[in-house]
């Protein structure tokens, strides 16, 4: 028996808040609960300490029916089987490792041995490594958990605790809007995690919703990134302008197939960053869910 109504929660992103505003997932049909965590907890939510990413907010659980995470947490979390990854689309994140204008780090091969402000098992773990590995010997990499998730290394960064710190998304373009210096390009994937057991068609809707989104923010993103300030606490709000921001994070609707799982998988393994018994089976056909066809 299918879970409703369905649960949305945006996820550092604009595509939701659009859908939300034009009316998508109504014109789907949707039943629906969109839920907003960020303003509500003051970001607060997400910084949960030392060594606490997004692997482990899944190992805790999730309540909305669709939630978001790099696709290397969603990959060894699916495995374990805390949801399933969703195979029929996922999204690239703008990213990058900044330090003050004023910062003696200029290049990547100036980091060696310098502490990077990363999430535990998040997106930005994954990244800065896989980033770094081009310029540095993987000892020389010295990545620092203690300042949690996003927003606290937002706030460690621009007070010159941190100094280095990995952002994407929002974040990313508030610090290059203050004059921060982007040292290195981290870039990367995030997949969607579905969790209990959502009526197909309602994925096909909610995802028709944020594919009709998609298309509007790329046509006229200047309409659309005053969101960004939804998905920031406010304690930002008065510093940041969005208006010369980016366009975030986007959707791609192409399939998240066997062969990127299966290097995706290896490449994890083979850094050790989780214990190997931690990882699961890693089995493809186990760990995705599609609705296409």
């Amino acid at each position: 028996m299918a879970n409703a109504p369905f649960v949305i929660e945006p996820h550092f992103r604009l595509q939701e808040w659009v859908a939300e505003e034009k009316g998508y997932f109504k014109d789907e049909g949707l039943d629906y609960v969109f839920q907003e965590l960020i303003q509500s907890s003051d970001g607060r939510h997400h910084d949960r300490g030392d060594k606490v990413g997004a692997f482990q907010s899944f190992e805790r659980g999730r309540e909305a029916a669709v939630s978001c995470a790099c696709h290397w947490t969603v990959g060894v979390a699916a495995s374990r089987g805390k949801g399933r990854l969703y195979s029929d689309a996922y999204s690239v994140a703008p990213a990058g490792v900044f330090v003050a204008a004023d910062s003696p780090i200029r290049r990547p091969e100036d980091l060696a041995g310098v502490p990077i402000s990363v999430g535990f098992q998040s997106g930005s773990h994954y990244a800065t490594i896989q980033a770094l590995e081009q310029y540095l010997p993987r000892e020389q990499i010295n990545l620092s958990f203690a300042e949690g998730m996003l927003f606290a290394r937002l706030d460690n960064l621009l007070n010159g605790v941190s100094p280095a710190s990995a952002l994407f998304n929002g974040p990313y373009y508030l610090a290059e809007q203050l004059g921060f210096r982007k040292v290195v390009d981290t870039t990367f994937m995030i997949a969607s995690m579905i969790t209990g057991d959502p009526d197909p068609e309602d994925l096909r809707k909610f995802f028709r919703a944020l594919r009709r989104a998609q298309r509007d923010i790329d046509l006229r993103p200047d309409r659309y990134n005053r969101y960004y300030r939804n998905e920031f606490p406010v304690r930002y709000h008065a510093t940041m302008d969005p208006r010369g921001w980016g366009p975030g994070e986007r959707l791609v609707f192409e399939p998240y197939t066997r062969e990127v799982y299966d290097e995706t998988f290896s490449w994890i393994a083979a850094r050790g960053i989780f214990d190997p018994a931690a990882m699961g089976a890693g089995v493809y056909d186990d760990a995705v869910i599609t609705t296409a066809g």
